[in-house]
């Protein structure tokens, strides 16, 4: 792969990282929150738990018109600026309402670079390796949950209980910093100057730095059969049936396995099987190192075994450890439940967590990809939202049983349709992928 384009994807993808940290942090400063200013669940899942989530469902509804109207890379480096005020804001809060309004911003930036990154990755990347280069993004993802894992652990160790969880969610900017100021350099999308902008120069320019061996002009040649399309045209009509379609189902099934029910309350899951507090932070660690390993392998084999392939093989190790996790708090059984969950994120890792991104990111035109990336995206963030608000109320009326049966009878129905109705876009370019799926 060009060494460049790697970088550049990388950059961007840095995004991710800070997505990860930012969604998963919450998870140890849960319960130290919810003492502190003494919430019931409903305030605690309203002002504390859901508040990042409900920033990030307006993010990704949004993100779309920012991306399109001022591009790629301005839209990446206020992404930045949002983390970096809602990491020092929400580290330095005073009420349950300054955080709730802090972490909502540090939302709007998830939601926003669900929307930008893998747009602007999939954009500049040659298809036989655009797979790879957009899973970078839930690459960074992953690590950065297993960093705020650790960091959790750490600072949980380290500092005082009552002033601990200031330090877990303040930390994030750091990384926010490094993110801006390697951001600001990244060139512009080339497919967006050429089809918004009508900037065919300057697209072509970019296209020849990138990859002095692609066929720059060819591509350029392309684009401009865009030129008497409306850019950013509706998407919500029967040309777009089918990516609307695709879009939908692979987000909706993302949040109907579970996974950031996981994520954001694993140290009160494993609590439930009777582990303490501290070895429940170290379990979590565990869930951040199985998602990170898995989740390479996911990056590594997308290309080569195609989104279709791998969304199968994820739904039938979901199936297979929700139905175990479920039985064993069914039998109060807990011997072994952690690593019925790390099975559980290694499917989500190699299926759902590679695919999600770089799916919808492919399926939707060069004209209105931004709009599509924030309609994928919005679904996503909305079933994440509702999953986050009312978790805390349904962890103190059911036990785990129920909970994860629900989840492992809706990967059944992700099983069904990734064999039997799911598009693939392996090694297709973005246009011809467009010229598949579009309605005359």
């Amino acid at each position: 792969m060009n060494q460049r384009i790697v970088f550049l994807s990388f950059v961007a993808a840095v995004s991710g990282l800070l997505f990860g940290f930012d969604t998963a942090v919450i998870s140890g400063a849960d319960k130290p929150i919810q003492l502190m200013w003494a919430l019931s669940d409903f305030d605690h899942g309203l002002f504390i738990m859901s508040s990042a989530l409900w920033g990030t469902v307006l993010g990704a509804m949004f993100g779309g018109i920012p991306l399109d109207r001022y591009g790629r890379k301005k839209s990446l480096i206020w992404i930045g600026v949002l983390y970096l005020v809602s990491a020092i804001g929400s580290g330095l809060a005073w009420s349950p309402v300054s955080f709730a309004v802090f972490r909502f911003i540090g939302g709007l930036g998830v939601g926003a670079s669900s929307v930008a990154a893998p747009t602007y990755i999939s954009e500049i990347a040659p298809s036989r390796y655009r797979g790879r280069l957009v899973a970078l993004y839930q690459f960074l993802i992953v690590l950065g949950i297993l960093v705020a894992f650790f960091s959790n652990w750490v600072v949980d160790k380290t500092f005082d209980a009552s002033t601990a969880w200031r330090w877990m969610v303040g930390l994030e900017a750091v990384p926010a910093a490094l993110y801006l100021l390697f951001v600001v350099g990244i060139p512009e999308s080339p497919r967006w100057l050429a089809v918004y902008k009508k900037d065919f120069d300057g697209a072509k320019a970019i296209l020849q730095n990138l990859d002095a061996n692609n066929d720059a002009a060819a591509l350029v040649e392309e684009l401009k059969g865009h030129d008497a399309q409306k850019a950013g045209e509706n998407i919500f009509t029967a040309k777009y049936t089918k990516p609307l379609l695709l879009a939908f189902l692979v987000a909706f099934f993302n949040q109907a396995s579970g996974i950031n029910f996981i994520i954001y309350y694993a140290p009160r899951v494993f609590a439930e099987t009777g582990m303490d507090a501290s070895s429940s932070l170290m379990a979590t660690i565990g869930i951040g190192v199985a998602n990170l390993i898995f989740t390479m392998a996911g990056v590594a084999l997308i290309d080569k075994l195609g989104r279709k392939t791998l969304m199968i093989i994820g739904s039938i190790g979901y199936i297979v450890s929700l139905f175990l996790v479920s039985s064993a708090f069914y039998n109060n059984a807990f011997n072994g439940v952690e690593w019925f969950v790390f099975l559980f994120i290694a499917a989500h890792a190699i299926g759902q967590g590679a695919v999600i991104w770089v799916y919808i990111s492919e399926i939707f035109p060069n004209q209105s990809r931004g709009q599509g990336q924030s309609f994928g995206t919005a679904v996503h963030w909305v079933g994440a939202s509702i999953i986050t608000l009312i978790m805390p109320y349904v962890l103190n009326r059911f036990q785990g049983g129920p909970i994860f049966l629900f989840f492992g009878i809706m990967m059944i129905l992700q099983l069904i349709w990734a064999v039997f109705f799911m598009y693939e876009t392996r090694h297709k370019s973005l246009e011809q992928i467009e010229k598949e799926l579009l309605r005359d």
